[in-house]
C-alpha cells in the first residue's frame, strides 16, 4: 500500500513539474557561454 501511494504521488508531481531542458534555455544559455568564453579585460599597472 505505502509504495503504491508513493508512486502515485511521484507520477502526480512528475507532471505538474515543469523543468527547463538544455536547448529551451537557449539566448540566456548562450549568453552565459559567451561571457565565459570572453577575453579578459586587459588590466594596466599603475
Amino acid at each position: 500500500m505505502k509504495t503504491r501511494r508513493f508512486v502515485k504521488s511521484i507520477v502526480k508531481t512528475s507532471k505538474t513539474t515543469d523543468v527547463a531542458m538544455p536547448w529551451e534555455r537557449g539566448a540566456r544559455r548562450a549568453a552565459m557561454i559567451e561571457k565565459r568564453v570572453a577575453k579578459p579585460l586587459e588590466l594596466k599597472s599603475a
